[in-house]
């Protein structure tokens, strides 16, 4: 626990008590034999399912039908436990038989998933019980079913800052068990994920931050050694406290989240399909990271906000740093791996104003100075965004890229620094995407190294939760 709850235990048994009889509550919910029926049942579904979630094997059919009813059983078992998610359970019990009934073919839980609202329940530690066929990101890329018991983030200083920071739709969540399908980097629970028969407007979206906070604890510690980082006061407080961690992200995803559908935006990146360099993506997603940490500077700032908002919003500045650094730069293939390249320009930008420093193999920061120059890097983000409504899009795509080629070094092999051919610059914006190299600003010199000392640790952490 963070050291300020810890303190607000001392001398009043009757909250520890409480406390403790949640946790086992937990513990029973997870080892109750009506979920771990529906966990065995939804693995063997797993087994034989195709990947649009239909089973087209005929000789299976009879099997499936009996995880199925093993499925609907539990649910309804559960069910009472959920009484907030009545509709949702008793709904999904339909999908499922009406699946079974139409011999398995192409799942739709269309009507389940609009009876599932989270999003009306953020109550600290309420918790939900999540049956759909659905892919998850990061995860598995097929529709199996899955199955996950959840249970929501919610401290007050959280719900605090959502009345200024408004947010609807943001779920924060930790897992408490989890089919294989979870058993994976996929720290997010999405609506869209849901195989359904047509997409409607979506109005949840759920995040782990407990395993985003035990991922960021693990592979910071293990940099932090490896770079001889002297992590300040507050950094260790985070690495030592997943609780506090946990806070920490939910502050950093409420805002990073609201982020990708405010401020002047020459298109509208995620919720219209279409294709366009990866590079864009990496931009959209470091400035909604940088755009947490700009607000959270205010706030810590801000002598009129609370101890505790003021307190985490210190802890955020740290978290976007050394997640994004320390993690996102070297996870994941070097294929179009935007998040990664996010994280390569953080920290070449930081070095290259002089507040970073790779001196005498350590790593070291000029934490003053550190803020500001973070938050310029938003600004030049954010003008790229203002300059560029006025933009023709291919000419967008060309001024994000000589932007990031003022800090980041191309590919000696790439087409875009050597410059385009006419006939792609006067061709459709298709010509443009095929010549972005999978890594068009490969790692530098220090992050290949550091990639070879932290590639056993990244990979522990797949599946990771606050337990591990």
């Amino acid at each position: 626990m963070s050291n300020y709850i810890a303190d607000a235990l001392v001398g009043e048994p009757e909250v520890l008590e409480d406390t403790v009889l949640e946790d086992t509550a937990a513990t029973d919910l997870t080892g109750s034999p009506a979920w771990l029926r529906l966990k065995q049942a939804a693995t063997a579904l797993q087994g034989v399912q195709a990947q649009d979630g239909s089973i087209p094997e005929a000789d299976a059919h009879a099997d499936a039908r009996g995880w199925v009813a093993e499925i609907t059983g539990a649910v309804t078992e559960l069910a009472p436990r959920f009484p907030h998610d009545a509709e949702y359970l008793a709904a999904v019990v339909v999908d499922f038989d009406r699946w079974a009934a139409e011999d398995f073919s192409v799942p739709d839980f269309y009507d389940s998933l609009m009876a599932f609202h989270p999003e009306h329940h953020r109550v600290d530690r309420t918790r939900h019980l999540v049956v759909f066929p659905m892919y998850t990101q990061n995860g598995s890329a097929n529709r199996l079913v899955e199955a996950v018991l959840i249970e929501v983030i919610w401290p007050e200083f959280v719900a605090e800052l959502e009345l200024e920071y408004t947010n609807k739709l943001f779920v924060p969540i930790r897992f408490l068990d989890f089919t294989a399908g979870y058993d994976t980097n996929s720290a997010v629970l999405f609506p869209e994920t849901v195989a359904m028969r047509q997409i409607p407007t979506f109005t949840w979206g759920a995040i782990f931050a407990d395993r985003e906070a035990a991922r960021f604890r693990t592979v910071v510690r293990a940099a932090a050694e490896i770079t001889r980082l002297e992590l300040p006061a507050e950094a260790v407080a985070l690495l030592d406290d997943q609780h506090l961690t946990e806070e920490t992200f939910v502050m950093w995803d409420l805002i990073h989240d609201r982020t990708h559908m405010r401020g002047d935006l020459p298109f509208d990146p995620f919720m219209i399909k279409q294709r366009m360099p990866f590079f864009l993506y990496s931009l959209e997603e470091l400035r909604c990271d940088l755009t947490a940490f700009r607000e959270s500077v205010k706030i810590e700032r801000d002598d009129s906000a609370s101890p505790e908002a003021r307190r985490h919003a210190k802890l955020v500045q740290y978290a976007v740093i050394f997640d994004r650094i320390f993690r996102f730069a070297i996870t994941g293939t070097r294929v179009r791996n935007y998040d990664g390249l996010g994280g390569q320009l953080l920290f070449a930008w930081l070095h290259q104003h002089h507040v970073l420093h790779w001196t005498d193999t350590a790593l070291s920061f000029d934490w003053d100075a550190v803020p500001d120059v973070v938050v310029a890097l938003g600004a030049q983000i954010d003008q790229l965004y203002w300059e560029s409504i006025d933009r023709p899009k291919k000419a967008h795509w060309l001024a994000a890229y000589e932007m990031l080629t003022k800090t980041l070094t191309p590919n000696p092999a790439s087409t875009w620094a050597r410059g385009l051919p006419l006939e792609v610059l006067a061709g459709p914006p298709k010509g443009y995407t095929d010549l972005v190299l999978d890594d068009e600003f490969p790692l530098s010199m220090f992050f290949e190294a550091l990639d070879k000392k932290m590639k056993s640790v990244i990979e522990s952490t797949v599946g990771i939760t606050a337990d591990a």
